[in-house]
């Protein structure tokens, strides 16, 4: 009889201690992972909607240029004298004069 409620007692704090187990797994996942991300989300949507002329930027393609002109979702880069292009804000990755993150470390 006392064997039946020792093993009843042992199941029952076994099962908190999974349930504690996976919320910290979730808890680092979610602290490791996902909001570093939301963060670098943010930061990229920030720095693109602040693109003003002048800026010298970095393409996602690896193309440097000077922002000639900004208009709702695009943006004119002058990459030489007179040679003007047309990009997505979207593939605007960073400014020119910025190091990039692995160079930054």
């Amino acid at each position: 009889m006392y064997s039946i409620l020792l093993q009843a007692a042992s199941s029952n704090t076994s099962m908190i201690y999974n349930v504690l187990l996976w919320i910290g797994i979730i808890g680092i996942f979610y602290f490791f992972m996902i909001r570093p991300q939301q963060k670098k989300q943010k930061d990229q949507k920030s720095f693109v909607d602040n693109l003003k002329k002048g800026d010298n930027v970095v393409t996602i393609g690896g193309l440097h240029g000077k922002i000639a002109s900004v208009d709702g979702t695009t943006v004119t880069l002058e990459v030489d004298r007179g040679v003007k292009m047309t990009f997505e804000k979207t593939s605007i990755s960073r400014e020119a004069s910025a190091k990039p993150a692995e160079d930054a470390k």
